[in-house]
């Protein structure tokens, strides 16, 4: 039996009133709530506060969960809107994002250290100034390596449009990032 057929056997449990069937649930997905939130805001508390929230819509909303779906992808859905809601409502800053990078270093290597640290620096800061749906673009796609059709489902949006967004979103944030660093902005990718 696949994860996702164990999810919905717990959920028709939990909506014919089995009241045990949340905790198996939330015990099963608590590390990945908190996760995918401990990225997108960068603070222990903030994380747990926000994966709780998750939990709490998503426990909410489980009538409405379309069976025929992935429910980790729906979850996923709900704790990304969470953390960027709370992210938002707080103004926290955009450079506390783990911005992952391909580059390869050791860690006696100050200067490549620093160098991944300045253009960690200048994307957060560009990724200030884009639109929030540019953001979640350029992070399901970039930072959580989504694919188009996985973001396609997240966002209730076609892969089409998905990838019409993205590239859009990309341009942005170089033309942010051109602003900031004028010519430089090469030498970051």
């Amino acid at each position: 039996m696949s994860d996702n057929q164990k999810d919905i056997l717990l959920i028709e449990r939990i909506l014919s009133g089995d009241q045990s069937g949340y905790r198996e649930l939330a015990n099963r997905h608590k590390d990945y709530a908190f996760t995918i939130a401990f990225k997108i805001l960068g603070s222990r508390e903030d994380a747990e506060e926000v994966a709780q929230d998750a939990f709490i819509q998503a426990f909410a909303a489980l009538k409405n969960f379309n069976r025929e779906a992935k429910f980790t992808t729906w979850f996923y859905r709900i704790i990304f809107n969470a953390a960027v809601g709370f992210k938002r409502k707080n103004k926290l800053q955009t450079e506390d994002i783990d911005i992952s990078t391909k580059a390869q270093s050791s860690p006696a290597d100050t200067s490549d250290e620093i160098k991944i640290k300045e253009q960690k620096k200048y994307i957060a800061k560009a990724l200030e100034k884009l639109s929030p749906d540019d953001v979640t673009m350029i992070t399901l796609f970039y930072l959580k390596e989504q694919s188009l059709e996985e973001i396609a489902e997240i966002t209730y949006i076609s892969a089409e449009t998905v990838k019409v967004k993205l590239c859009r979103a990309r341009k942005r944030l170089a033309e942010e990032l051109r602003k900031t660093l004028g010519q430089e902005v090469t030498s970051l990718w």
